[in-house]
């Protein structure tokens, strides 16, 4: 499948970079410090704080209060109206709930009043809706009323809503766009400075071999970093894997060959590290904004979204996350699928339109 020449030039690559102990320090450190916060955080959000001032002092008040002191979504204090005014300005509080004198549903006298800055507070419309639940809630036990039908909702896919669940297939991609673009695109430049490329074009080596000997190298490369940080996510953060490692390495795979013929084509038109750093990070820094490694791309402005759904970051993080939270295989196909292949064919077609060994080597 591969000649003896091309596994021997692969081994060299792989050498050279394991002696470079600093980069790969700072490769795994990076992730591995940023996603040890979520160890100890959980990656949850922090209660909402909500005030209520209680000026009814009823059965039907306390009962609210309860319920939703109840809420894991809300860290409720109750108080006077003074002290509670003073700890929302001064942020302590996102919002305030005033229960009134009057506080009656047979009257028709249930309204309240939310206390809070609309456009300082994104949960808006969460706290609204939680707190209408609460006071449905307390309808039908006081009036007794029960549906005639119930409806059980069951997850078929039964996946964990936790932050941190949602974040690591993201960094996965981002990892493996950094390390498959530094491995191809940046070695490339530095082997020209060195003058390895040189040396190499005077002897029998063909383009093709030294291609595929660096393409195996960084692959290797790519997935002992990416297992360590993966099994570390298993491991010890729990994290809960659906789909099955066979795909999600065939897509890791995948994305690391669209990020290094990427990479030859920036290290084909850069001819300095001076020059190949602002191409790079031109390429990458948009794409760690606009491809939900962090956030999801719905959270964008809609005019952004359908340019952000196919970024070759876009389409690799979100096929990552479809086999590891929904338990997709490598052969399902849909749109992020049919990203990766095209990313791929358009990738390939630039890196062999800039990659002239001639041109690069001297």
């Amino acid at each position: 499948m591969f000649t003896e020449s091309q596994l021997y030039l692969a081994m060299v690559f792989l050498k050279m970079f394991l002696r470079d102990i600093q980069s790969i320090f700072f490769n795994l450190f990076f992730p591995m410090a940023f996603i040890g916060v979520f160890l100890f955080t959980g990656g949850e959000p922090d209660p909402i704080k909500v005030g209520i001032v209680d000026k009814a002092q009823n059965q039907l008040s306390i009962s609210f209060s309860s319920l939703l002191d109840q809420d894991t979504t809300f860290e409720v204090i109750e108080g006077l109206e003074t002290d509670l005014n003073s700890k929302l300005i001064d942020g302590e509080l996102i919002a305030i709930v005033e229960i009134p004198e009057q506080f009656d549903y047979e009257n028709q006298t249930g309204k309240l009043n939310l206390i809070l800055d609309a456009s300082q507070v994104r949960q808006l419309d969460g706290i609204k809706e939680s707190i209408e639940k609460t006071l449905l809630s307390i309808e039908r036990e006081l009036r007794g009323n029960e549906a005639m039908f119930s409806l059980e909702i069951v997850d078929m896919k039964a996946r964990p809503q936790r932050y941190i669940d949602f974040l690591i297939p993201g960094l996965l991609a981002f990892m493996l766009m950094n390390l498959s673009i530094a491995g191809s695109g940046f070695n490339l430049v530095e082997y020209r400075r060195r003058g390895i490329l040189k040396r190499l074009f005077v002897t029998p080596i063909m383009p093709k071999d030294f291609i595929i000997s660096i393409v195996l190298a960084r692959l290797a490369i790519v997935l002992i970093q990416l297992s360590v940080i993966l099994w570390f996510a298993l491991l010890v953060l729990d994290i809960q894997l659906i789909g099955g490692l066979l795909s999600l390495y065939g897509m890791i795979m995948f994305g690391s060959l669209i990020f290094l013929c990427f990479g030859f084509c920036f290290g084909s038109i850069a001819k300095t590290q001076e020059a190949i750093r602002p191409l790079v990070t031109s390429f990458t820094f948009p794409q760690l904004i606009l491809s939900g490694v962090f956030f999801p791309i719905s959270s964008l402005p809609e005019i952004i979204q359908p340019i952000a759904q196919w970024l070759p970051l876009s389409v690799i993080a979100s096929s990552l996350r479809g086999i590891a939270n929904d338990g997709l295989s490598l052969l399902s196909f849909d749109s992020n699928l049919l990203g990766v292949l095209i990313w791929l064919v358009v990738s390939f077609f630039l890196a062999t339109r800039y990659f002239v060994w001639r041109d690069v080597a001297g």
